[in-house]
């Protein structure tokens, strides 16, 4: 793909780790096709980023998915005659998800190459660009790709483009996306960037931006197609559709709408400058979006996964302390895999590894399954550590008026070890609601990937990532009054 990545690079680490068992567990098998599986199936599933203005984003007007790939997809159904439904995933994971079928096929700017082209079935190109290099406006030490060796670019680390800047001998400082790259350039942090002409020309398009220049041409050609999973026997369908489009001007006409050029490399009209939105009015006009992802997704993500895991917290804890060998060894098993492992890998597994296994949920229940379980592995040491804090006598007087294990833990050692454990699992509850962002990399709308969503069409993310700030900085500040006044509550619990 000549786009950005979206994520970092712990993120590309857990999908190796998906991809390699997914390699283990479908060896050399293939999908059983019909003459036209598309028309047989009745519907294509199409995985987009959702994120990327103007190849995929969300109107500001009407909030719906569009874009240039969007469009040329819808293009494809109605060709095709089957409806067209989007799944929006993040670029890291979005292989991942086809792999996992959660959809059919990827329309995302999906560079061909030779190694994407032995793994996946790829499309013709309905787009085609070349490699350009990126400078501020200012700087005429670069005007060719010799003119690399020594700078400094930033680059997506596994993009076409890295590699082109690497092997001309620049410095490839990893980003995550094109509008980094771009802020970094005008910072004077980097020397230049290296991205397809398309991507190039559709930003200067949107933004009006006269701060950077293309400074040269790499000499190499880029070709985007559509992706579906190897021998899935779509190709003769999408091909033939894209033919059809392409011969009509449909695809010539997507082009024109959204990147103000050629979508084949030719050179286009220029694009007036657009009237953009301040960073100000653009969170002022979406404040009730972003609430509305926080109360819609964000807390109850927050508040069920906090729920769950405490339940699974307290059951692990006292199997933690139990006599019995076999219980308190898996115990302490848990809680090494899930200290021991990033969130970040345990909401990959459980969202694209479980199909490998035929168990494939939706994206909310794998995020809850997934922050559940991690809740449990930490609060479980807290909240084993507040039961052993309370004084040996509490047990042997619990005893002493008749009180069974079971009774004694709940009228007499967990009120007390609640005042302990309350400070340390709040903090575990606050950080939890700023762990769910990373909900969005399993297709989660959460607050942070509707802050994604608002910002694509501008590239202004810098004022919607505030924005979402300040909304998550709100939610704490609430749960830390509300820990204070249950602190204060649970005191009369406490042994004098």
């Amino acid at each position: 793909m000549t786009l950005p990545l979206r994520r970092p690079a712990r993120l590309r680490a857990a999908l190796l780790v998906i991809a390699l068992l997914g390699t283990v567990l479908a060896g050399c098998g293939t999908e059983k096709v019909g003459d036209n599986p598309i028309k047989s199936a009745g519907v294509l599933r199409v995985g987009t980023e959702g994120t990327y203005s103007p190849f995929s984003y969300h109107d500001q007007a009407t909030g719906q998915l569009t874009g240039y790939d969007v469009d040329v997809a819808k293009a494809v159904g109605e060709k095709l005659g089957v409806e067209v439904e989007f799944v929006e995933t993040p670029w890291d994971s979005i292989f991942a998800g086809l792999e996992a079928k959660r959809f059919d096929v990827v329309a995302n700017e999906v560079t061909i190459n030779p190694e994407r082209q032995a793994k996946y079935d790829l499309s013709q190109p309905y787009s085609v660009g070349e490699g350009v290099i990126v400078t501020r406006a200012d700087d005429d030490s670069i005007t060719s790709l010799a003119d690399l060796k020594g700078k400094t670019t930033a680059q997506s680390s596994t993009s076409n483009w890295a590699k082109v800047a690497r092997d001309a001998g620049a410095d490839v400082e990893a980003v995550e996306g094109f509008a980094q790259a771009i802020t970094l350039l005008n910072q004077g942090r980097i020397d230049a960037t290296v991205n397809d002409s398309i991507a190039v020309y559709a930003y200067l398009a949107e933004t009006g931006d006269k701060s950077v220049k293309i400074a040269a041409q790499t000499g190499e050609k880029s070709e985007q197609g559509l992706a579906a999973r190897k021998n899935s026997g779509y190709l003769p369908e999408l091909n033939r559709a894209l033919d059809d489009l392409r011969a009509d001007g449909t695809l010539a006409e997507i082009s024109q709408r959204y990147l103000k050029a050629d979508a084949t490399g030719a050179a286009g009209q220029e694009a007036p400058a657009p009237a953009v939105r301040s960073g100000l009015q653009l969170v002022l006009d979406n404040l009730w979006p972003l609430a509305k992802a926080a109360i819609t997704a964000t807390i109850p993500l927050t508040i069920i996964s906090f729920v769950v895991g405490l339940v699974i917290a307290l059951a692990v804890a006292l199997a933690r302390i139990s006599s019995n060998v076999v219980l308190s060894n898996i115990a302490r098993f848990y809680i090494s895999i899930i200290r021991g492992t990033p969130l970040l890998v345990q909401l990959v597994i459980v969202f694209y590894g479980l199909p490998k296994f035929g168990v494939t949920l939706p994206a909310f229940t794998a995020a809850v399954i997934a922050f559940s379980l991690n809740v449990g592995g930490y609060a479980a040491e807290i909240i084993r550590s507040a039961i052993l804090s309370i004084p040996k006598g509490q047990w042997e007087a619990a005893e002493t008026i008749g009180l069974s294990y079971a009774g004694s833990l709940r009228r007499i050692i967990l009120p007390q070890a609640a005042r302990v454990a309350v400070p340390p699992l709040s903090n575990t509850l606050i950080s939890l609601v700023k762990d769910t962002s990373l909900a969005s990399v399993i297709l989660v709308t959460e607050l942070f990937r509707k802050a994604q969503e608002i910002g694509a069409p501008t590239f202004d993310f810098f004022s919607t990532y505030t924005a979402a700030a300040v909304y998550y900085w709100a939610i704490c500040l609430v749960l830390s009054f509300g820990q204070s006044r249950l602190e204060r509550r649970l005191e009369r619990y406490v042994a004098r």
